[in-house]
């Protein structure tokens, strides 16, 4: 099943002779590279368990060499595969941490109703991450602040936010009584 699986990079490049490659870094803990030995490489094929010889840091990526993988046409295949870990083997982020991963489908709740579901979270924006929500079609973006969380469960995929008064209407479409009036005002 997909969801036992976190995309912690990307394979973007060959990077040498020898069969290393590439990836651009999906993950805030890069310093696992130094204990984990075992990643899955997911490609349109289907998902291969690899064995990690070597790794390091280079010009913003983190090359990354294979065992069985000794050349550049075995590299080749794998450019462009999220290499995985299981979700069980995430790193513990504590009572205050949650993946953005754990967060995407989740229903949000406010005031009773749900708002919609989380398709995105977007980041450097402010302070607080922004929730992007599909809201009935429309996407709405809602600040992930602990402020307005009232209460997350995120086994069930459920989000319960306090909202201030007109947030929700802050990237609502015109109504046509406004479109109106903006055109009267140009």
């Amino acid at each position: 099943m997909d969801d036992e699986f976190i995309t912690i990079a990307r394979i973007a490049k060959v990077q040498g002779r020898r069969g290393e490659v590439a990836a651009d870094l999906h993950t805030d803990f890069p310093e696992r590279f130094e204990e984990r030995r075992r990643l899955f490489a997911l490609t349109s094929s289907g998902r291969r368990e690899l064995h990690v010889e070597e790794h390091w840091a280079h010009k913003g990526r983190i090359v990354l060499k294979f065992a069985g993988v000794d050349s550049i046409s075995d590299a080749e295949p794998l450019v462009g595969a999220e290499l995985q870990v299981p979700r069980n083997e995430r790193v513990d982020l504590g009572s205050d941490g949650t993946y953005q991963s754990d967060l995407l489908g989740c229903a949000v709740v406010a005031d009773g109703r749900e708002i919609g579901r989380v398709t995105d979270v977007q980041f450097g924006t402010g302070e607080a991450p922004l929730l992007v929500v599909d809201s009935a079609g429309r996407e709405v973006l809602l600040p992930f602040a602990t402020e307005y969380i009232q209460r997350m469960d995120l086994p069930a995929k459920r989000i319960e936010m306090s909202l201030p008064e007109g947030m929700l209407e802050l990237d609502a479409p015109l109504t046509e009584e406004e479109k109106r009036q903006q055109r009267e005002q140009s």
